[in-house]
């Protein structure tokens, strides 16, 4: 077993918790608002797009759900109160699959034409009855009307903050890790390693000496195989004697309390990889934000070990 970097060193823990919280808190606060905004101006042409595809909510029909199944997001957020996707189909009894591939923008290709019209009439009553109406003032039963370009933008701009709202942290967490991804390349790219695809089928240890390659699935599993996604994957100028390149998993965390809850997930990934690969495979996290020393210690038991982003030189004791 290759010695550890960091999970071996508990008397260094609190001293990087607090660099890692400070780093990922100034990251944040120069950077996530503007991610967020830029989100936020996206999802507000995508309002737009649903409610002209609707006539502004008031052709909430089968028929316009047909032809703009991605406008279904939108309109979960166009009711009082706004409708999580499990709760829109326990309150209107639609079809799980059908509702999970709308989401995606697509009608599920297996409903025939019947079943897919009545799973539609369910969707579309339910969430015009629950559409706010004080945020689609023009909906008024007694002074139904056109929406003006001012009322349609106002609505647009209410509903995309709802959106945004629910995928608030996702979105911050994917911008996170797009940058720590970038940092690990540009460490490699200034130290002679290429960028290179790994063609499906290809062994690990067919992976070229001196490359790298992100989010890379590994097929795991004897009786029922899985894809498991690694975030950077890493062969070694000299590669190891398995030819095992390095496997690591980009983490980011703004709170401590989601990464105690998500903290069995590596375990369960590095136990399946191992199982794949053998026990000598390097399998790490690339660590920045809030990770307490509840969730290190954890993590040292389960025999994974850990790269902080404040000290991504640590790379080299890979080997790298």
């Amino acid at each position: 077993m290759p010695k550890a970097i960091n999970a071996d060193k508990p008397r260094l823990w609190k001293s990087d918790v607090a660099a890692s919280v400070d780093q990922f808190n100034q990251w944040f606060l120069r950077f996530a608002p503007e991610t967020f905004r830029a989100t936020r101006r996206i999802t507000t042409e995508k309002v737009h797009a649903a409610l002209l595809a609707t006539r502004d909510l008031q052709d909430l029909t089968p028929a316009a759900l047909r032809a703009s199944p991605a406008a279904l997001s939108t309109l979960r957020m166009c009711s009082a109160p706004p409708l999580a996707v499990d709760r829109l189909i326990g309150l209107s009894g639609a079809s799980k699959s059908l509702v999970s591939s709308m989401e995606e923008g697509k009608l599920a290709v297996r409903m025939n034409s019947a079943a897919l019209d009545d799973n539609l009439v369910k969707l579309c009553s339910i969430l015009t009855r629950l559409l706010d109406r004080d945020i689609f003032p023009w909906l008024d039963a007694s002074t139904l009307r056109p929406a003006t370009a001012a009322e349609r933008d106002r609505a647009a701009t209410i509903v995309a903050d709802r959106l945004c709202s629910a995928v608030a942290n996702p979105i911050v967490r994917n911008a996170q890790e797009r940058r720590q991804l970038e940092l690990i390349g540009a460490w490699l790219d200034a130290r002679g390693y290429r960028p290179q695809a790994l063609p499906i089928g290809t062994a690990l240890t067919d992976m070229p000496s001196g490359t790298y390659a992100f989010r890379l699935n590994v097929s795991v599993g004897r009786t029922r195989r899985v894809n498991i996604p690694i975030d950077a994957v890493i062969q070694p100028f000299r590669p190891a004697k398995t030819r095992l390149p390095v496997l690591i998993e980009a983490k980011s965390a703004g709170d401590f309390t989601n990464t105690n809850k998500r903290r069995k997930e590596e375990a369960m990934k590095v136990h399946q990889l191992r199982a794949e690969l053998g026990s000598s495979v390097r399998f790490l996290l690339f660590l920045c934000g809030y990770f307490g020393s509840d969730y290190l210690g954890y993590e040292a038991a389960e025999g994974i070990d850990w790269i902080w982003e404040h000290r991504i030189d640590d790379l080299a004791k890979l080997g790298l």
